[in-house]
């Protein structure tokens, strides 16, 4: 019997397959193909199906006498005329009416329906929508006759054929339709045997539910009695009655119920209306009594169980999802509905939530409730509050809404709530806030706003708030950790921020106390878990408003007296921590303390009152010990949330201050006795100044503060500078609040000035501008008219002073002095320097801080002198220091000032009664013993000393300077006689002639001694300040080697000072040597150009020229050694200035072999500076490095080195250019040059080219020398900028700011000079930096080169961009190039190196340079494009600095010249031409010669530099030109010229990557970009359509690269078809023909024709799909006829038509993507089609060998099919759903196997498949771990994606092999055989495809529609699948 079944199986099938051609009698092989003997794959085994089955489904067992036959032909003419006849709605009429007497014509004794497939798929066509209702009309009529005619039991078995095509209707009838549908179901299905309704059960509620939306529609109550009829069809036989409307059977319809109201969103108010009426309610009845909540007694009958039973078995989650997903609509009456059910039938108290349902079940439905509070709707809202707070308590026996507010009614709604709803919303809100973690920011603000929501309803916020809110200020700091921009992180704080202004300030405090207390207190945290918690608290403080007025006066204080006691209790035990080193949650806690006081302002503490002291109340609070404070507080915070309306604080304000002042004084004193240098003095410091700023008028105990200050600071070990800062901070707090008096503060001073002096040490520069700054804040306190400072500095400068025959005065006090000098004069009025950071030191801004360069003579008066006075005596080391310092002084005017206030309070000098010059120098002054002739002299001399060591630089100040003389000034006009202004030389002169003039004969002989030493020493100061002394010369002696032998050996000595005396010696020596003067000879002006003119201040020029004359003898070879070893020698960094200056005046005896010596030399110094660098770069980087007491400062050091190289390198090219002009002067005359110069002819003797050979050789040294020299600067200047910038130590910030201010301009002067001297060899070094930067990790560098070159005088653009033309000259074409321009190729850098350059160079200049720049870029661009093959290299790099040029000439106003940019605009165009002739585009794979790789290409964006490196970008033509392509409006202005522009680019770019012969591998990523750019350009169409047109109609364009085809093809697909749409799809669907068997003929030829045929459509059918999925949603709805027509004719396919069944692959990846883009509204005609191709491509599975649906459906196309399916059941399209039953198990069955008779009643076809092929397979075991995995992926997925191809999935490893390299072969074995697809793909996704999908709607995912899309691009661009070419 099943053997003659299956026999007409395959008739029928064959018949169906055909059905476009005349019937074909199947072969012998196929009649046989479902025999027992047949090749079915061995894995497989036929087994009986149920008789219902989708496998039997088309089978026809009716007899086959004449009169059937008959009977069945005329059947198929009348379903012919559906191909050919319809136009018009009325042709459907006649085409039914045609069928219909077809169908009456049978004989009466037959109840078959002939071709019933092809039957029923007509007449769900003639339901479409778009059709009028008289076709509906006439379609129901044919329907209620076939089913009259095959009667119960033909429609039980063929219920699959036609209830998919009838279901849709009520969703689109009219209302003459709705009446025959529902009579229909009513005669015919409800009779049908419930297991035949079982599994269509959930298509039929969804097909009745659109008849339930209208209550008052005229047919409601006959569709609601027909879905309470279909449900008590389907009960199971002996199902007990429950209540007039409920039985026990009724569980699987509810089930199916609410599966439909989760997936069927359209028909969800259909449902909301049935349930309303018909869900049974599941609460009961609570008692309020005083012990709270309890349930009333139970229903003895035990209904409320059974109804609970009904709704929730076999899975109660269903019910709880239905809910959710009501709540998520998007209709606000849905929401609103659905509230109501839960408070009338799904009470929160009832036993289905609180025990029946899982935990998270509940969350899910919580989540879904509270979200409905986001769309801000009070009647949502209020029905929430009600469902969450519960019913109202009932009064006597009543439970009415009139019952008065009572405290007892409020009790009961918080005690309702906390006991069901808070711990389930409490979850449900965390896991919410977790969930939202990789969420965008709206999304992630979600939570928040239903947090804030909630608070509206102080019954249910009120409790659950402080349950959520650190969650979610947590959730807000990790956000921060990972958010996309700045602007995200914005958005969510914002969100997060309302929520955070409305809760309670105490709850917020009381939170930070909490977290503070786990933070420090004991337990088992470890200290990463700790400082987390404190990292939480300054997030809060940080990011959030904890600012508010109850905050700020009470809870503030409270928490920050919470620390103190913490930290003081935790000092008195044991460590608790958790941690190796305690101290540093201590200190952040400590900071977070002071935080808080900041916030508390001084009205917080009122003043105290005298008897409050002893008030036993307030004495007893603040004798507490601190666990009972802690304790207090705790209670205050904890139970009652700190709420001031439930409980007072527990201290008052005036106590808190008290307390606060009291331990933050214990702590202070503590921390000072302290030796432990992790702790921080400062920060509690810092809260003791903030306390006392505050509290005022509060008493703090001074004393012990004042003790343990001295105490710290008599200590022998020097103090860490934050310890020393935050005393003086501290010292200058107590004194300005009156704590302390003046008395007090002056005994401080002495102990703070010494401790001052070592940070101010020369050799640790990291706190000298702090500690000036200390300084003048503690003389600030003591007013400028206290002298204590001044006099301990003076004593500390004299300390260990020895007078004497053998003086000793130690020079580290005079190193400190001159770095307090240094930095008083620099100190400008308090707040003034930016670059400051706030320190949490100082910032208390008490009042206004003197500025020390205005009040300088205060504090250094009387030290200057001292200092001054170590002049006198040459031996000391502390001359030598002064020495150095007058040479490097800061503020010379102001030294000078000293003298004129001094000399001007001497009265003897004030005796000119006239004004004018010979008054002042006429009138004589009287001496007398009373005159201070001591005082002056002692001036004088110390003047004269200083002239006499002091630089040139003090004449020029003495000469520009001025004293002011005015009214206010008489006693300066007194003495000078002067009523203007005179400069300081002259008044010096004019004290010198006031002493020359006195009474110098005297009676007195002691007067008359001191009056000549007056004298003596005003006519020295005299001579000095009229001339200029040179020193004499003795030759002949021969000391130097002796000299320089002792010098050397010196240098280990211990005593580094001896060597300035040697080294002067030395230079004398030297000098004498050859004292012979000669002339300097005359120098062209082309030697004087190119002179350097470096700065020589600090050294004499000779008095003895020897740049020519008489030669020299050569200097000794030792003493080239000896500056070696003395630059070398750690002893002689003290006097690094001596040692350069005698360098300097050697320099001159090197003349003649300068060159030899010029290496080695800069070679020593480079290094020393890179060491001495580096040691000052670690200084300040590390906090806590420190020179120690070696005595040597950096940054002097580092300066002194670099003036020795600067004059070294300006010698040596000083004697290079001198040597040039001898070598030159040999030569012909010069010939007129170019720009670029002519080629220099002529003949040179050997002699000649012997002395140019030298010259070369003498140049390459110095240029040698001279880029090790820019090297060194560039370092140097780049420091502390870029990356470097926070690598620095925060606390030195203002130290470090000067020094490196003061490095890097002196780099920069160096830097300036080397550009001046040999621009193109620097630049070239500098090109070769930044070259380097480009290779390494970072690319700081070479944004910093970039910096660099703007800063630098030497460089200016002008002077540049010429020096980089000629560098690229002397690459490209240097025979064209004059020699004295031409590069010495010293650095390796190649053209395209160059150019790039030049690029980011033009790309960093301001736009107005571009003025200074513009002719000379344009005469380079002119003479390259003379003759451009020798720069073809280069060519599309300078189109892109062309390009650059164009930008920024448009933003300025040297842009508005139209000539000069229409000039540019030539430029460009011809350098576009330039670039495709000289080196036409190539992009065929086997060409090495292209312009471009296949795949090479980047983005480099115009508007910033790439990271790529320059040999990289300059072959990236493609990237350059999609970089220009959006700015060539403003380049080339006019539209014509721009698109001419496009069109060439197009023409030599993108036609050439389409037709190459490597296409698609030629097309690159930057390739698409610059075709996307292209597209952009307004009316560019014809320039690029065409391309794109070749490019998608080309047979290869589908084995593009799928990253590209997602990232830009589907882009450009969407540009090209946005205008020409409707022809392109037009022109498409034209090419593909109708399947055919005319004309075909057996044979090679027909193969090939049939081949080429499939080849066609294929490509086609894969164009349309491109062009859907690259269009907006929608975008193809007006084609989609069209579209729908091929796809009907190509479904109609054979294996032997043409084009035949090979293209039904293609065709259903059409209809996936059309599935995605087109709304399901607009296929509603489409799946009758689909869901008959569906069945016969899916059960062709299992069809034998060379069976006709095995040719048929070919392996892609059943892989294909599958994958269509698949899609469906993920993205569940709305009417599809009616149909889904057919395929999958759709209902609770999926996971829930029926038992017994309903087993049978599985008729979903995957289900069928699943069973027969693993019958033989994996078995039942199997099928129960596929169902396992399935769930467990459907469960774990964030979204809804298929089954097939994705990770974890059915498939993926085989699938995804295809577009790995070299997977192919791998991956086409189940393109091949049909076994390994079964085996590998099919079978487990028949077995788990059920389950996935029922899974995947309990997990109320959304679809990933971007993962489908994409899974769909893959199968359109894989070419395995496409027939090849014959």
């Amino acid at each position: 019997m099943i053997l003659s079944n299956l026999a007409a199986h395959r008739r029928d099938l064959g018949n169906h397959v055909s059905r476009t051609g005349p019937p074909i009698r199947l072969p012998r092989e196929l009649r046989q193909g479902f025999s027992a003997a047949s090749t079915v794959p061995k894995s497989v085994r036929w087994r009986t199906a149920p008789a219902n089955g989708h496998i039997l489904l088309l089978l026809d067992d009716a007899p086959k006498d004449k009169h059937f036959r008959k009977y069945a032909s005329g059947v198929e003419r009348a379903l012919a005329l559906f191909d050919t006849a319809l136009q018009e709605w009325a042709d459907y009429i006649s085409f039914l009416n045609r069928l219909l007497k077809a169908l009456q014509a049978r004989p009466s004794n037959q109840k078959v329906i002939p071709a019933k497939s092809i039957v029923s798929k007509r007449l769900a066509q003639c339901l479409n929508p778009s059709l009028p209702s008289g076709v509906h009309q006439k379609t129901l009529e044919v329907y209620n006759y076939v089913f009259s005619v095959i009667g119960n039991d033909g429609l039980s078995r063929d219920l699959p054929l036609y209830l998919p095509g009838l279901a849709p209707t009520l969703s689109f009838a009219s209302l003459s339709v709705r009446a025959p549908f529902l009579g229909i179901l009513e005669r015919y299905f409800l009779d049908l045997d419930p297991r035949t309704l079982r599994p269509a059960m959930k298509s039929i509620i969804l097909a009745l539910l659109p008849g339930l939306e209208d209550e008052t529609s005229e047919d409601f109550d006959r569709t609601l009695r027909l879905v309470e009829r279909f449900k008590r069809a389907i009960r199971p036989m002996g199902a007990e009655e429950i209540t007039e409307m409920h039985a026990t059977g009724d569980d699987f319809f509810w089930q199916c119920f609410f599966l439909a109201s989760i997936t069927g969103q359209g028909r969800r108010p259909g449902a909301l209306t049935y349930l309303v009426r018909n869900v049974p309610k599941l609460g009961h009845q609570i008692v309020h009594d005083s012990h709270g909540i309890k349930d009333a007694r139970d229903d003895p009958s035990q209904i409320p169980g059974k109804l609970t039973e009904l709704v929730t078995f076999p899975e109660p989650g269903l019910l709880l999802r239905c809910f959710a997903a009501a709540l998520g609509d998007e209709q606000l009456l849905i929401q609103r509905g659905f509230l109501d059910l839960l408070v009338t039938h799904l009470p929160l108290h009832c036993k289905v939530l609180q025990e029946r349902v899982k935990s998270s079940d509940l969350e899910l439905l919580l989540k879904a409730a509270v979200g409905v509070v986001t769309r801000r709707d009070m009647s949502l809202n209020r029905r929430l509050w009600t469902w969450l707070i519960g019913p109202e308590p009932a009064l006597g026996h009543e439970n009415t809404l009139d019952c008065p507010v009572s405290e007892q009614h409020f009790t009961h709604k918080t005690s309702y709530f906390e006991e069901f709803g808070l711990h389930p919303l409490t979850q449900a809100l965390l896991g919410l806030i977790d969930s939202n973690a990789n969420a965008s920011p709206a999304e992630r603000a979600r939570p928040y706003r239903i947090c804030l929501s909630l608070m509206d309803k102080w019954e249910v916020g009120g409790l659950v708030v402080p349950e959520v809110f650190l969650p979610v200020v947590d959730s807000v700091r990790s956000y921060k950790k990972i958010a996309p921009s700045k602007a995200d992180f914005s958005e969510v704080l914002r969100s997060a921020s309302v929520f955070f202004d409305g809760v309670e300030s105490g709850l917020i405090y009381g939170v930070m106390v909490g977290l503070v207390v786990q933070a420090l207190g004991p337990g088992k945290l470890t200290g990463d878990e700790r400082a987390d918690k404190l990292d939480l608290v300054e997030f809060m403080v940080s990011y959030f408003n904890v600012r508010e007025e109850e905050m700020v006066t009470i809870h503030a204080p409270l928490t920050a007296l919470a620390i103190l006691c913490i930290l003081d209790d935790s000092e008195e035990g044991s460590n608790t921590y958790g941690v190796s080193n305690p101290t540093k949650p201590r200190e952040r806690a400590l900071r977070l303390a002071t935080k808080f006081m900041d916030m508390v302002p001084e009205r917080t503490f009122p003043p105290t009152g005298k008897s409050t002291d002893n008030d036993s109340p307030d004495k007893a609070a603040k004798e507490m010990p601190n666990a009972e404070h802690l304790k207090k507080i705790k209670e205050f915070y904890m139970h009652n949330q700190g709420n001031l309306d439930a409980a007072e604080p527990p201290f008052n304000s005036r106590i808190v201050g008290e307390l606060l002042l009291r331990k933050t004084t214990s702590l202070v004193c503590e921390s000072l006795s302290e030796t432990d240098p992790d702790i921080d003095i400062g920060i509690r410091s810092r809260f003791l100044m903030l306390a006392l700023m505050r509290a005022k008028k509060y008493w703090v105990n001074s004393s012990a503060l004042l003790k343990a200050i001295h105490s710290c600071l008599s200590q022998p070990y020097r103090l860490a500078f934050t310890s020393f800062s935050s005393i003086i901070a501290l010292v200058n707090n107590l004194y300005s609040t009156d704590r302390i008096t003046p008395a007090q503060l002056s005994e401080l001073v002495t102990p703070l000035v010494q401790h001052a002096w070592s940070f101010l040490a020369s050799g640790e520069p990291k706190y000298h501008v702090e500690t000036v700054r200390g300084l003048w804040q503690l003389q600030t306190a003591l007013t400028p008219f206290n002298r204590d400072i001044e006099a301990s500095i003076s004593a500390l400068i004299i300390k260990d002073c020895i007078p004497g025959t053998y003086a000793i005065r130690p020079a580290d006090g005079g190193r400190s002095f001159c770095v307090l000098w240094t930095h008083t004069l620099q100190d400008q009025a308090h707040g003034h320097d930016r670059r400051t950071p706030k320190t949490p030191h100082h910032d208390l801004r008490n009042f206004p801080r003197l500025a020390g360069v205005d009040n300088f003579d205060v504090m250094l008066t009387r030290p200057l002198f001292l200092m001054l006075d170590s002049l006198l005596d040459e031996r000391t080391q502390l001359f030598m220091t002064v020495k150095a310092w007058l040479h490097n002084m800061v503020g010379v005017d102001r030294l000078f000032e000293v003298f004129v206030t001094k000399l001007s309070e001497l009265h003897f000098l004030q005796t000119i009664s006239g004004t004018g010059e010979t008054a002042s120098f006429a009138q004589a002054v009287d001496f007398s013993v009373d005159d201070d002739l001591d005082m002056c002299l002692y001036y004088l001399r110390t003047l004269s000393n200083i002239f006499r060591w002091a630089p040139d630089m003090f004449w020029y100040v003495l000469a520009s300077a001025h004293v002011t003389i005015d009214d206010n000034q008489m006693h300066l006009r007194r003495i000078t006689g002067s009523e203007v202004d005179i400069s300081f030389q002259e008044f010096f002169l004019q004290v010198c002639m006031r002493c020359m003039a006195g009474n110098n004969t005297p009676s007195d002989e002691r007067l008359k001694l001191r009056i000549a030493q007056l004298q003596r020493c005003a006519l020295t100061v005299l001579h000095q300040i009229l001339l200029n002394p040179y020193g004499d010369r003795f030759s002949g002696l021969n000391l130097e080697t002796i000299l320089i032998d002792r010098l050397t050996r010196s240098l280990n000595g211990p005593d580094p000072y001896i060597q300035v005396l040697l080294l002067d010696v030395v230079h004398g020596s030297l000098r004498i040597r050859d004292a012979t003067p000669t002339e300097l000879p005359a120098t062209s002006p082309t030697l004087e150009k190119k002179m350097m003119n470096f700065d020589r201040r600090g050294s004499k020029q000779s008095s003895i020229a020897i740049e020519t004359g008489p030669k020299l003898s050569p200097p000794p070879q030792t003493l080239l050694k000896c500056i070696q070893a003395g630059f070398t020698s750690s002893s002689s960094r003290t006097v690094l200035d001596s040692w350069v200056r005698f360098l300097t005046e050697c320099l001159p005896f090197y003349r003649d072999s300068i060159f030899q010596v010029l290496i080695p030399l800069v070679e020593t110094l480079c290094a020393q500076i890179e060491n001495c660098f580096k040691e000052l770069q670690a200084l300040f980087r590390d906090p806590e490095n420190a020179l120690g007491t070696t005595g040597n400062s950096p940054e002097s050091t580092l300066i002194f080195l670099l003036n020795g190289l600067e004059h070294i390198l300006a010698e040596g090219h000083k004697q290079l250019l001198a040597e040039e002009a001898r070598t030159q002067s040999m030569k012909s005359p010069e010939q007129p040059q170019s720009f670029f110069g002519s080629v220099v002819s002529g003949v040179f003797t050997s002699e000649a080219q012997q002395s140019r050979s030298a010259t070369a050789n003498d140049r390459l040294t110095v240029l040698l020398a001279f880029q090790d020299a820019v090297r060194m600067c560039f370092t140097i200047w780049s420091w502390g900028q870029g990356p470097q910038e926070n690598m620095q130590d925060t606390s030195s910030a203002a130290s470090f700011n000067y020094t490196s201010l003061r490095m890097r301009n002196r780099a920069r002067r160096l830097l300036e000079h080397l550009f001046e001297a040999e621009t193109m060899e620097c630049l070239e070094t500098v090109v070769e930096i930044w070259k380097a930067s480009l290779g390494g990790p970072d690319n700081s560098n070479s944004d910093q080169v970039l910096k660099l070159l703007p800063a630098l005088d030497g460089s200016r653009p002008k002077h540049t961009m010429p020096a980089v033309f000629n560098a690229i000259y002397s690459r490209t074409n240097p025979g064209a190039l004059d020699p004295s321009r031409k590069s010495t190729f010293t650095i390796e850098l190649n053209d395209t190196e160059l150019v790039i350059f030049l690029v980011d160079y033009a790309r960093s200049l301001e736009d107005d340079a571009m003025d200074e720049i513009w002719q000379d870029c344009l005469v380079f661009l002119k003479d390259l494009l003379a003759n451009p093959f020798p720069h073809r290299q280069i060519l599309p790099s300078l189109i892109e600095f062309t390009a650059i040029l164009g930008e920024k000439v448009d933003n300025t106003k040297f842009g508005d010249d139209r000539k000069l940019r229409r000039e540019l605009g030539d430029l460009f165009m011809r350098l576009l031409t330039a670039l495709f002739t000289t080196r036409p585009m190539t992009f065929d794979s086997t060409t090495t010669g292209g312009m471009l790789s296949p795949r090479l290409g980047g983005e480099n964006p115009l508007n910033g530099p790439s990271s790529q490196l320059p040999s990289s970008r300059a072959e990236d033509v493609v990237g350059i030109l999609g970089s220009i392509v959006p700015i060539l409006p403003t380049v080339l202005l006019e539209p014509d010229r721009v698109l001419a522009a496009a069109s060439t680019i197009s023409t030599n770019v993108i036609g050439p990557c389409f037709k190459s012969r490597a296409f698609p591998d030629s097309v690159s990523k930057s390739c698409l970009s610059l075709l996307r750019e292209l597209a952009k350009l307004p009316n560019n169409q014809k320039a690029w359509k065409k391309d794109v047109s070749d490019a998608f109609n080309d047979g290869r364009f589908f084995g593009s690269a799928l990253d590209l085809v997602k990232s830009d093809w589907l882009e450009i697909l969407r540009q090209w078809t946005v205008a020409d749409k409707e022809k392109v799809v037009t022109e498409l669907l034209g090419r593909i023909t109708a399947p055919s068997t005319a004309g075909i003929v057996f044979g090679v030829g027909a193969t090939s024709a049939r081949q080429e045929a499939d080849r066609r459509t294929q490509l086609n059918l894969r164009r349309i799909a491109a062009l859907v999925l690259a269009g907006p949603k929608d975008g193809f709805v007006t084609e989609l006829p069209g579209v729908v027509e091929k796809i009907v004719e190509l479904l109609g396919a054979t294996a032997t038509s043409s084009p035949s069944s090979a293209t039904r692959a293609d065709v259903y990846m059409l209809l996936r993507a059309m599935v995605l883009k087109i709304d399901a509204v607009h296929l509603t005609g489409l799946w009758p089609v689909v869901n008959a191709e569906l069945h016969a491509a899916v059960s062709s599975v299992v069809a034998a060998d060379h069976s006709t649906p095995n040719e048929t459906f070919g392996n892609g196309a059943v892989l294909q099919a599958c994958k269509l399916l698949d899609l469906l059941v993920c993205t569940v399209p709305d009417d599809w759903q009616l149909s889904e039953w057919l395929f999958v198990t759709d209902t609770i069955d999926s996971v829930y196997r029926p038992a017994g008779q309903e087993a049978d009643s599985v008729v979903a076809l995957v289900d069928e498949l699943s069973e027969v092929l693993g019958a033989s397979g994996t078995g039942g075991q199997g099928s129960a771990l596929q169902g396992e995995s399935a769930a467990s992926l459907a469960a774990k997925g964030k979204a809804r994606r298929p089954l097939i191809g994705v990770p974890g999935g059915v498939g993926e490893e085989l699938l995804s092999s295809a577009s790995q390299p070299g997977g192919g072969s791998s991956a086409a074995v189940w393109l091949e055989r049909r076994e390994e697809l079964v085996a590998r793909v099919l079978r487990p996704f028949f077995g788990q495809l059920s389950i996935y999908s029922f899974e995947s709607t309990y997990a109320m995912v959304p679809v990933d529609v971007a993962g489908c899309e994409e899974m769909v691009l893959r199968d359109l661009f894989d070419e395995r699948g496409v027939v090849r070419a014959v």
